[in-house]
């Protein structure tokens, strides 16, 4: 993998990790059209952590509320904090025990093209969510139907942060609301994930020193920038056009490797 090659996956990971387009899904995809391959664990273990960065900077301020009334024993700040637990334990549950299913369907790429489909099935439906007279709070089943959904996005090509998000709307959260909860509970998910495969680097081939700093700058930086997007698109009302992105791009993907088998 070239230096360019790295950057182009480090904007990748980054665009892809946030918007409601599945970042498991594009590398898989990427990696098969343009015959990328990765430089051992240690760089994607780097971009995921470029990644979570992102989230660190849009949201400092209401982490750092969240973690000064935890520490103080404010009841809100312990309840949504325990909400975001809760949420995680789904993907937790999935990614300890059923690991190994997990990477064989990340070793056959016609798994992220037809699961882009589901993904833009998931986010059209973001058109119909009614209109809340009231104000939705978050409660302790919602938190967990939505633990679900992030579970469900482990497969490559099911967007987490779209059927998150999607799945909160209908259950009554305002759109600024669903978005940070989303990208809050994506911590701990991605911070673990990273950690899991920290003994394999180790023994992973180590990609040189500019590399790693300029892949990890290109996705921190076009995280940033996706955030901001999926954001502006969740509250202005145009999220679902998403949807006809992942349709395109998981036809156009099969029909590529229906061509590559020969028909």
């Amino acid at each position: 993998m070239t230096t360019w090659e790295a950057i182009l996956l480090g904007i990748l990971q980054g665009a892809t990790e946030f918007l409601p387009v599945s970042s498991s899904g594009h590398l898989v995809m990427a990696q098969a059209l343009l015959d990328i391959e990765m430089p051992g664990v240690l760089f994607e273990v780097w971009v995921h952590m470029a990644t979570l960065l992102s989230i660190l900077l849009i949201y400092r301020t209401r982490i750092r509320a969240l973690a000064r009334g935890a520490l103080s024993g404010d009841r809100s700040a312990l309840e949504y904090t325990g909400l975001i637990a809760l949420a995680t334990m789904p993907a937790v549950f999935v990614g300890l025990f059923l690991g190994d299913f997990l990477k064989v369907l990340f070793e056959n790429p016609v798994i992220p093209g037809l699961a882009l489909l589901v993904t833009g099935a998931v986010l059209w439906t973001s058109r119909r969510v009614p209109v809340r007279s009231e104000e939705s709070r978050l409660r302790w089943i919602a938190a967990l139907v939505i633990g679900l959904a992030q579970a469900f996005a482990l497969i490559p090509g099911i967007s987490r942060s779209g059927t998150t998000v999607v799945a909160a709307l209908w259950l009554g959260l305002e759109a600024e609301d669903a978005a940070a909860f989303s990208f809050l509970m994506a911590i701990p998910v991605i911070a673990g994930a990273t950690l899991l495969q920290l003994p394999e680097i180790g023994v992973a081939q180590v990609p040189p020193a500019p590399m790693l700093l300029l892949a990890g700058a290109a996705a921190a930086l076009t995280g940033v920038l996706a955030i901001r997007t999926f954001i502006t698109t969740l509250t202005k009302g145009s999220f679902h056009l998403f949807a006809v992105y992942c349709w395109v791009m998981g036809a156009v993907f099969l029909t590529y490797l229906w061509v590559e088998s020969g028909g």
